[in-house]
């Protein structure tokens, strides 16, 4: 029997059954779902982890079904506290696969570390000694990390770059900045690229006669892209509220809306993000280094844009796509120590750090649909209140067996209140003292 997704009523299910489908259906062992059922992380591992440790912080650790990338089953793990998100994007991972679901990839592993050079008088000659003096921070570089090559990496090459510091009012300041590129693999990179620059910013001060400043790796990690494409046909984007081409037409409009103006752009990214980091916050990746390399590349041509396109084919079905720097890793770091991010990376049947963003590429691409989808038709609210009835229910002191009752009674009014929640939490209360 290989892996599926696809588990009908898997939102339904309490969480033991819920681990026990996820077994049944092969994403994950017994051993992965001792390690759910435990606490996760303990002490001792959170003290190795940063510093000045006294507890650990828990937040939820959900999966998102539905999932067909590349032909492959995918069950794949997110951790977020936002009500609506891993709903929405199992919902609209199942849309997909009714077209046979997502095509993503990713380009190899390669990050950007940057030596700068500091006002600098003649910013010609100082750029030709070093190209002069190439081969000799090409050897440096590449002696840093040697085992690198073997696995299929390294640096892949160098460039040099003039910024110049101009605010108005201030002086003008010349900087000369070295680019360096080095092929990861399956790590993330900060610290094999920051060690490479520590290590040929002397050799840069000798060459040249200039005086060194940051040493650092660059999270606009464009020569590591991760892209995601999806084509629904319009019946299947059908909702109470509009027609499958009337909500593809609708979707469409509202990508352009975020493509013109940069405060739509701001949110429909965000909503992109919340599929992208609750991926990255399982898999123990650095979300805030993703997050800024992804807002940078938004603005890559001097406005911010919306990291998605959508748009309507001659044949009238919906055609997605997201592309942004995916600075993901699967080994070192978080991975080696937090005991649920492994068992995460067991489930999600990641080879390696390419794949794991792809994968995270349709995630942050199916959320976007179904946030557009939600704002083309009935809006954003009444969704994701529908999903916020449980945390509000639970606000006014509901238990888990009233949680649900009090929901229903919630939605039923389209009110979202603690007020409302409390007084209908004592109306069923007081049914059940005089039953």
């Amino acid at each position: 029997m290989s892996t599926t997704s696809r588990i009908p009523g898997f939102y339904r299910l309490p969480p033991e059954e819920r681990l026990a489908a996820l077994k049944a259906s092969r994403a994950l062992d017994e051993s992965d779902a001792r390690v759910f059922r435990s606490e996760g992380l303990s002490l001792e591992h959170a003290d190795i982890m940063v510093e000045n440790v006294i507890s650990t912080f828990s937040l939820p650790n959900a999966v998102a079904v539905n999932f067909m990338i590349n032909g492959t089953e995918r069950v794949v793990p997110m951790v977020v506290e936002e009500p609506s998100v891993v709903a929405a994007v199992s919902n609209m991972a199942r849309l997909a696969r009714l077209g046979g679901g997502f095509v993503a990839d990713a380009d190899p592993s390669v990050m950007i570390g940057q030596v700068q050079l500091m006002d600098v008088a003649d910013v010609d000659a100082t750029t030709a000694k070093i190209e002069a003096g190439m081969p000799e921070l090409m050897r440096l570089a590449k002696s840093v990390h040697p085992r690198l090559e073997a696995r299929g990496g390294g640096v892949r090459g160098m460039e040099v770059r003039h910024c110049t510091y101009d605010e108005p009012g201030q002086p003008i300041e010349h900087m000369v900045v070295v680019h360096f590129f080095i092929d990861c693999v399956d790590a993330m990179g900060a610290n094999m690229v920051n060690t490479i620059a520590e290590r040929i910013a002397p050799q840069l001060e000798l060459v040249t006669g200039e005086s060194v400043g940051l040493r650092i790796l660059s999270n606009l990690a464009d020569r590591r892209l991760a892209r995601a494409h999806v084509v629904l046909d319009a019946d299947v984007l059908e909702t109470q509220a509009g027609n499958g081409p009337e909500v593809a037409r609708r979707i469409a409009s509202a990508w352009r809306f975020a493509w013109a103006d940069p405060y739509r752009a701001a949110t429909h990214n965000k909503g992109i993000m919340n599929g992208i980091d609750a991926v990255a916050l399982a898999t123990g990746n650095d979300w805030r280094a993703i997050e800024a390399g992804a807002h940078a590349y938004a603005a890559r041509d001097g406005q911010y844009r919306p990291l998605t396109r959508w748009t309507v084919n001659d044949e009238g079905q919906l055609c997605g796509s997201l592309e942004f720097p995916a600075q993901f890793g699967t080994i070192g770091g978080t991975t080696n120590i937090h005991p649920t991010v492994r068992s995460n990376l067991n489930m999600l049947n990641v080879n390696g750090a390419g794949e794991l963003a792809a994968v995270a590429a349709a995630v942050g691409l199916a959320q976007n649909l179904g946030a557009l989808r939600a704002l083309a038709t009935e809006g954003i609210q009444a969704g994701h209140m529908r999903m916020h009835a449980r945390t509000v229910a639970a606000g006014a002191g509901a238990t888990n067996g009233e949680i649900e009752a009090v929901c229903r009674r919630l939605c039923a009014k389209s009110e979202f209140s603690i007020e409302l929640a409390s007084t209908v939490l004592e109306e069923i209360r007081g049914a059940k003292r005089k039953r």
